[in-house]
């Protein structure tokens, strides 16, 4: 592997594997660390040219970054994990979860989206046009950014169908995600739960105490 993540190892037990969103690092689950650590080992990373990680040659694509949480796990001896994603976290989480099932204990998916048609176009069509704008300039760290909310990310219903993981789906009442699409997550994949929990797309920042008993309660049955 071309990079070497930067990363935080907290807690013991079974391994929980933690995903930021696009232009995060994992510090974004402040208010989830110390309360998971109680109950599992928390390794939470930032991802490929995200935070204290270095941006490498590969391409930076959702499913490249699968490839190097794979990777990842390898190197330090991790055979499975319960893998918890937010946002871009959580479309790298399904990725993973499709190419390496082998490795997925339980999945939890928070906000997350199968392709740009999930997303509400308010937030939606800002990010494109800002993409087109950044991708004039080169390959900039912008133009990276906001390529993964254009084209860097698509899962299948096929695909999600093939997703043997119990899983968790997770969205705010006011995400920017489609109430709808959360629904098609989870309907796709057969052994899932969804629930929606009160806040926007941050709401695991927003509404820690609902939102850390509802993962935990999940993750412990």
């Amino acid at each position: 592997m071309d990079i070497e993540h930067n990363y935080v190892d907290i807690g013991q037990g079974e391994n929980l594997i933690m995903l930021h969103g696009n232009g995060e690092d994992y510090s974004i689950f402040k208010h989830q660390l110390e309360e998971f650590a109680k109950f599992f080992r928390v390794i939470a990373l930032d991802t490929r040219g995200h935070g204290k990680t270095p941006r490498g040659d590969a391409p930076f694509t959702t499913s490249q970054f699968a490839d190097d949480l794979a990777e990842f796990m390898k190197l330090h001896g991790i055979d499975r994990a319960h893998i918890f994603g937010f946002s871009d976290g959580g479309n790298i989480a399904m990725k993973f979860a499709v190419k390496y099932p082998e490795m997925v204990n339980k999945l939890v998916l928070v906000g997350s989206n199968m392709n740009t048609g999930g997303v509400k176009s308010y937030f939606q069509l800002p990010v494109e046009l800002g993409y087109r704008i950044h991708k004039k300039r080169g390959r900039t760290a912008k133009a990276e950014m906001l390529g993964l909310m254009v084209d860097g990310h698509e899962v299948t219903v096929k695909e999600l169908a093939s997703i043997d993981a119990p899983t968790l789906v997770i969205a705010g009442t006011h995400d920017l995600i489609k109430r709808s699409h959360t629904k098609l997550i989870a309907q796709s994949i057969p052994d899932s739960e969804l629930c929606f929990i009160k806040g926007s797309h941050s709401v695991a920042r927003e509404n820690p105490k609902e939102f850390n008993k509802t993962v935990l309660e999940f993750l412990r049955k």
